[in-house]
């Protein structure tokens, strides 16, 4: 089996615990107006059989292993090539890596026999309200509700990801509408991360011919995002 895959990190620091080994998978059905990997949005060449990607993967095993790290696959959307990752996953739980998965959770399904090798899920949270997430990404979150349901049956661990776009998430009223999100949506939040909106893939839509959709908007501050986090952390742990 074949998997097409974008790039693979071999030093990732903000992907999961330790010291990471990040594998990029191409594809993706949503159409985050923020994104900064539009390269991504369609699969390519199958590149990579699983015992490949594996055997690459095991290169970097003394030195992630050593910081308690592992690997990571992001994307993209990982889960839209799932079955090759299945794969990919039980070989490398045959060598006792840790395993993190960053999604938004809109894949094709299968989430239960994917999600008995994974250690940890970074969960991308586009927005709370149903009909802001369809504007922002194009989809409606039916699909992410589905694979967060098979997640907390199977008590997976949650690192939460809020990327905060000025105008959208910087509120008040935003941080309460996410606290109540992930109190009734999400079991076993471990951590929270706010990401400031930036404009750093924009350059890519370029020359991909693609219209970058905030191209008007201003980056997020970052001092008012660690503000925000802030007066979020102070709602979340009263829960």
């Amino acid at each position: 089996m074949k998997g097409s895959i974008a790039s693979i990190e071999t030093f990732g620091l903000v992907d999961g615990p330790g010291i990471r080994t990040v594998v990029f998978l191409n594809g993706c059905t949503l159409r985050c107006k923020y994104c900064h990997n539009p390269e991504m949005f369609a699969m390519q060449q199958m590149n990579y059989t699983s015992e490949e990607l594996v055997e690459k993967i095991l290169r970097f095993k003394p030195y992630f292993k050593r910081n308690n790290g592992g690997v990571t696959f992001s994307g993209g959307e990982a889960l839209l090539q799932v079955d090759f990752l299945i794969e990919v996953c039980k070989l490398l739980k045959k060598e006792n890596i840790h395993i993190a998965l960053d999604t938004a959770g809109v894949g094709v399904g299968k989430y239960e026999e994917l999600l008995k090798y994974i250690d940890l899920i970074l969960f991308d949270v586009k927005h709370t309200d149903h009909d802001k997430y369809k504007e922002l990404t194009g989809r409606d979150d039916s699909e992410s509700f589905k694979f967060l349901s098979v997640a907390n049956k199977l008590n997976k661990d949650f690192w939460i990801r809020q990327v905060i776009v000025p105008g959208l998430m910087d509120n008040h009223e935003y941080l309460i509408s996410l606290n109540e999100y992930l109190n009734k949506n999400i079991k076993n939040v471990k951590r929270v991360d706010f990401l400031p909106y930036h404009k750093l893939g924009s350059e890519k839509y370029e020359k991909l011919g693609i219209p970058y959709p905030y191209k008007d908007k201003p980056e997020m501050d970052k001092d008012k995002c660690n503000k925000l986090y802030e007066d979020f952390m102070k709602i979340y742990k009263n829960n």
